[in-house]
């Protein structure tokens, strides 16, 4: 809820421009209002009592009952806007993410993988009405999570990916398969894939192509990223007798035609990221190309304030009057 003070006709606060005037004006004329005698001697006067002193008093309290009454009529009042949104169609969208060995390539930082979680997480964050499901992909493939509007679950679920929990390999097509499997039955207005991998597809049951053409066929956009450097990268290449990864520097390898092809005939786009940063605008990218329709209703509920200060004003003039005709009356 937003709060706000305004005036709803402030064009009539031009006329709190009057009141210096009505000063002026009063401070020029005020000896015209007070009969004069003249004396030829006055030391047997005293210097006035307090009240004809405070008989300005008066008039100040006439100046501020007009200018309470302009404000009045500027009309103040509190605005306050509640505001609701509603997705009207959502967007259901499945990540597929390569967790073969060649994500623990250092070409990012940390590593390839750790890269993405990151990354990942904070897609999500930026799609609170979207429903989002993982596949995971090597050598195989699986669901890790089904898709769902629980972003917790979907959150947790990329922080806890790691290599090693699938068959060596990257099979590609599986990756793609899996998704689209997930999406068939979808009820969703747009149903999307981003299909990330950093190598080549060279296991798996289910050809790419394949499966881009069931994804075609249900009207699955596939945003494709190919995540890697270009030349060579550290890449684990075996074990060491203490069972820790030996890594060597390794020739790049991503198919790139394959990615390309799979994001065009899909009516999706192809992306390549070669550091920690490019990977995070990717992301970004995705994200402005996929936009949910959001329903925004606004509430609006004014409290007016200008009948307080018609009281101040009526408050002050009775004020004003009252003493007028009581303990000023002689000065009058």
């Amino acid at each position: 809820m937003l709060s706000k003070f305004e005036f709803a006709n402030p064009e009539f606060l031009w006329l709190l421009v009057l009141l210096p005037i009505i000063v002026l004006w009063h401070f020029f004329t005020r000896k015209k209002d007070t009969a004069s005698v003249t004396f030829s001697n006055t030391s047997s006067f005293s210097n006035g009592s307090i009240l004809s002193k405070l008989k300005p008093f008066l008039y100040l309290l006439r100046l501020a009952a007009i200018g309470s009454l302009i404000i009045a009529l500027a009309r103040p009042r509190n605005k306050e806007v509640t505001t609701k949104t509603k997705a009207n169609k959502g967007i259901d969208i499945v990540m597929a993410i390569d967790v073969s060995a060649s994500m623990l390539a250092k070409d990012l930082k940390p590593n390839r993988l750790e890269a993405l979680k990151k990354v990942a997480g904070n897609f999500i964050d930026k799609r609170p009405n979207d429903r989002i499901g993982i596949v995971v992909y090597a050598g195989e493939s699986f669901t890790q999570t089904p898709i769902t509007s629980d972003k917790r679950i979907v959150k947790n679920t990329i922080r806890s990916l790691k290599w090693g929990q699938l068959d060596g390999g990257t099979a590609i097509g599986m990756g793609l398969g899996s998704g689209v499997n997930r999406l068939k039955d979808s009820k969703a207005k747009s149903k999307v894939i981003i299909l990330l991998t950093d190598g080549v597809n060279n296991s798996g049951n289910i050809d790419p192509k394949t499966a881009t053409e069931l994804a075609k066929s249900l009207n699955i956009k596939v945003y494709t990223i190919g995540l890697g450097t270009n030349g060579t990268a550290q890449m684990p290449v075996a074990r060491g007798m203490d069972g820790k990864l030996i890594y060597n520097r390794v020739p790049v390898k991503i198919d790139e035609e394959l990615l390309k092809y799979i994001a065009k005939e899909t009516k999706g786009k192809y992306f390549r990221a070669t550091s920690n940063s490019k990977l995070n605008k990717i992301y970004d990218e995705i994200n402005k190309l996929e936009k949910t329709k959001i329903e925004e209703f606004k509430y609006t509920n004014f409290e007016e304030m200008f009948r307080r200060f018609v009281l101040i004003a009526l408050a002050l003039v009775f004020i004003e009057m009252l003493l007028r005709f009581t303990v000023f009356r002689s000065f009058i």
